[in-house]
């Protein structure tokens, strides 16, 4: 028995609620939304783009691999790569610091929904 379980299959994606909660954070032009949501709110918020980020991470990487060496490919998992720096960071710990980290999390998963539709199309 292998010491961690490994899916057969993925599941599919709720771009949808995973945008949602980008645009609960920032603007459609990724500007942040004023005013700034209450302390709770934002704690909240970070944790639902930590679980959509963990997702996308793996998804975008699996269909990135099963594309050839091609600029998307590339794109994608550089995109991966910025991902996974966010999930690690920290906020700051100044005022502001939750809401800023919350908006870095929101800037890269909405990049990462965007390389997912772009790479669902690509030919395998």
């Amino acid at each position: 028995m292998s010491a961690a379980w490994q899916p057969t299959a993925t599941v599919p994606v709720d771009l949808e609620k995973m945008r949602e909660t980008v645009s609960a954070v920032l603007k459609a032009d990724g500007g942040p939304v004023l005013p700034e949501p209450p302390d709770t709110h934002v704690t909240v918020l970070t944790e639902l783009l930590r679980g959509h980020l963990e997702v996308m991470i793996r998804e975008v990487e699996t269909a990135a691999g099963k594309l050839p060496d091609t600029i998307p490919r590339y794109c994608a998992l550089a995109c991966v790569g910025e991902a996974r720096g966010k999930l690690r960071a920290r906020p700051a710990a100044r005022p502001g610091g939750t809401i800023a980290n919350a908006r870095r999390l929101a800037r890269v998963l909405a990049a990462l929904c965007d390389h997912h539709e772009l790479l669902d199309g690509e030919p395998g």
